[in-house]
């Protein structure tokens, strides 16, 4: 999919020559998406087709909000939050990557696997279900091992450029690997179960709804609004050490 990481990369040129803080988190979802295609192109999916459709559906969202927030038409509750945080001047380097990596995972990845998963769910083997949930596992590692370049060529640029390396470089591995990712995706694949689950048009729009509150709870959180502590779920001593609170 050269055309989707040309597209990310194009933004991130751009918004970076603005000053625009955006292109922390579309920086690192770069990065992310260019390791998943090439773990694809190496086979290490039971099911690349299906992994390809997610890496591109999964983009589309992003994209899709993106484009509201920008034309003023709305757009779900925690890309609004995500995207009004990344124009203040106050707000971490971390922060901004964290508060991007809340939206695209606890509320984007759990509609995209609804629309994937929906109209096939019933009619899978066990075994085939299973492979499903593995691609998904799968995609943590690819993620994982992310992170060190992440940090290298994205959060360490930024930090040197604004004298806060110590505060946002040392924490990043502990907190992506440990428990972003690994907890986050978990809790997303349930969701996307329960999700799956629903009955009619009406009961499917109230679940992304709520979907679309729990993760703007947590972007409240992270963005120092500490009344999103008691649905984040997570130990805020975590937090603290990333002066998130």
């Amino acid at each position: 999919m050269p055309a989707l990481t040309e597209r990310m990369l194009s933004l991130v040129n751009r918004w970076n020559t603005a000053g625009d803080r955006r292109a922390i988190f579309l920086a690192c979802y770069y990065r992310m998406t260019e390791h998943m295609l090439s773990a694809v192109e190496r086979g290490e999916f039971h099911d690349s087709a299906w992994v390809n459709q997610l890496i591109g559906d999964f983009a589309d969202y992003y994209f899709v909000a993106l484009t509201a927030w920008e034309q003023g038409t709305g757009g779900p509750l925690v890309w609004q939050h995500t995207f009004a945080c990344a124009a203040r001047r106050d707000t971490a380097i971390v922060q901004h990557l964290l508060l991007g990596v809340n939206a695209h995972i606890n509320y984007d990845l759990v509609l995209v696997l609804d629309d994937l998963l929906r109209p096939e769910w019933p009619h899978l083997a066990e075994y085939e279900r299973q492979q499903r949930r593995s691609d998904y596992d799968k995609v943590n590692q690819v993620i994982a091992l992310t992170i060190d370049r992440v940090q290298d060529e994205v959060i360490a640029p930024y930090a040197h450029a604004m004298r806060i390396l110590d505060r946002a470089f040392g924490p990043l591995d502990e907190w992506c690997t440990a428990h972003l990712i690994r907890n986050w995706r978990n809790d997303v694949w349930q969701q996307a179960m329960q999700m799956i689950a629903t009955n009619g048009d009406t009961e499917r729009t109230a679940a992304r709804q709520h979907i679309d509150h729990l993760a703007t709870q947590r972007a409240r959180l992270l963005s120092g609004d500490t009344l999103g502590a008691r649905v984040f779920g997570y130990p805020l001593r975590w937090l603290n050490r990333l002066r998130l609170i």
